[in-house]
């Protein structure tokens, strides 16, 4: 669990150069990781903070707490805090997956960043068959170098299904 996690952070760490968003990433990474497991994501948090580097817990405490509202946000939904307290409240405060991506879209400001985590989770927590057909349906991922070949999503489906086991 622990090599997990900082490989998420090392993952980040790529591209972000923060140490908040190397937490971040571990969390959400906790969250999908819990969710697979059977636990809700919601009942894990405290145990999931816990592992949180001590200099970002508390900030992370408060804007995944349950009666933190992305209203309540001190920087831009953009930001790794309050993009990720704004997924889970999505997550928290719908009943479904589409319901929960249009919350997060419905917030408005950096909307594709949100929506794109609050997506990870409610596709974690209520599986791909929650997913609204007609928004998978048109998926297509051309292969550039490989004669115009077209990957569609069952293609990508079983491609997922291969890298998992």
């Amino acid at each position: 669990m622990e090599e997990a996690k900082d490989a998420a952070r090392r993952i980040a760490a790529l591209t972000h150069g923060d140490r908040a968003a190397w937490e971040g990433t571990a969390i959400f990474h906790e969250l999908i990781r819990v969710t697979f497991e059977g636990t809700g994501p919601l009942t894990a948090l405290a145990d999931i903070l816990a592992l949180v580097h001590p200099e970002h817990r508390a900030r992370y405490a408060t804007v995944l707490a349950p009666d933190w509202h992305p209203d309540q946000a001190t920087a831009f939904n953009g930001a790794v805090w309050p993009c990720l307290g704004s997924a889970l409240w999505a997550l928290r405060t719908t009943t479904s997956f589409e319901d929960a991506i249009r919350a997060a879209i419905d917030l408005g400001g950096d909307t594709d960043t949100v929506a794109a985590v609050t997506g990870g989770l409610a596709g974690a927590y209520y599986g791909l068959d929650a997913i609204p057909a007609h928004w998978t349906q048109p998926l297509h991922v051309p292969l550039p170098g490989f004669d115009g070949r077209v990957l569609h999503l069952a293609d990508l489906l079983h491609l997922a299904h291969r890298l998992g086991s």
